[in-house]
């Protein structure tokens, strides 16, 4: 790899890592700091501490971290590890030395609790999507993945998450600080989807016919390098089938039906989301 490639990539790592850490702060200092809930994850942990110990939000987030850190070092890899230490510093600056000069929201706890949630879920899909993460949890979770494999990430993760926000009603002495907790990692994990798989969402379309290779040639201009045709054989007929597999947009869908079915009425379709798609004409895999 070329040096000046190295370098675009250690600028665009950077700019992904600025920007989630703006993001993710403002949800947390700005929004959910003085709101009276704790989130999910650290996040929510070094909120808490702060309410109880007025510990700085980024420190507390560093301090948590680290046991956190030596705990998972060997399943998270060193690559990833170093990766998340900047940001996590990254994180602590913004949230300790900038933001502490910008006026906090406090206005309705109900809108604190959903924008906390839309820009703690956007810096989190930004350091997601540059292969990094924030700590805390993340790492729990991929250590616990790695000893117990059978259980899943959302398991784990909901279960870490609940606990966290549970521990607002001792603290904030107020069930309503569990409630808007919850609301605002339920906003931030629907915008981590959206950002991260719906922008290069599509969707799937597998056509079997009799008539392949004619409704290949009819959909090539739309799927063009998206549709591959397979040759195969009905289990319960035993007549020659064609598979077709076809990824396209979303706007492609009806033109793509249409088409297959005026080649052969009798296809049968089968449409399905497809929430990435890498390959030419969608989206370009990081190396």
């Amino acid at each position: 790899m070329s040096r000046k490639t190295n370098t675009g990539k250690i600028i665009s790592g950077l700019i992904y890592d600025i920007a989630g850490s703006i993001f993710s702060s403002v949800g947390i200092y700005i929004f959910a700091g003085n709101a009276g809930f704790a989130v999910g994850g650290v996040s929510g942990l070094a909120l808490l501490a702060n309410h109880l110990f007025n510990i700085p939000t980024g420190t507390a987030i560093l301090i948590i971290n680290i046991p956190l850190v030596a705990l998972s070092y060997k399943f998270v890899g060193k690559g990833f590890l170093l990766r998340s230490l900047k940001t996590m510093v990254l994180c602590m600056i913004f949230l300790d030395f900038v933001f502490p000069h910008f006026p906090v929201y406090t206005g309705s706890k109900l809108l604190a609790a959903l924008y906390s949630g839309v820009f703690i879920g956007t810096g989190l899909a930004l350091f997601y999507m540059n292969n990094s993460s924030s700590g805390g949890t993340d790492f729990i979770t991929m250590s616990v993945k790695a000893v117990k494999p059978h259980l899943s990430i959302g398991f784990v993760t909901m279960t870490i998450d609940l606990v966290i926000i549970s521990l607002g009603l001792p603290v904030f002495g107020d069930i309503d600080a569990v409630l808007y907790g919850l609301l605002s990692t339920f906003v931030t994990s629907v915008v981590i989807n959206k950002l991260m798989y719906r922008i290069g969402a599509a969707k799937l379309l597998i056509i079997i016919t009799e008539n392949g290779r004619e409704t290949a040639q009819k959909i090539s201009g739309i799927c063009k390098r998206g549709s591959t045709l397979i040759t195969a054989q009905g289990a319960y007929t035993g007549n020659a089938k064609n598979i077709l597999i076809c990824a396209c947009s979303n706007s492609q869908v009806y033109t793509i039906k249409k088409a297959a079915l005026e080649t052969d009425d009798k296809s049968f379709i089968i449409l399905t989301d497809a929430n990435e798609i890498f390959g030419e004409g969608f989206l370009r895999k990081n190396t």
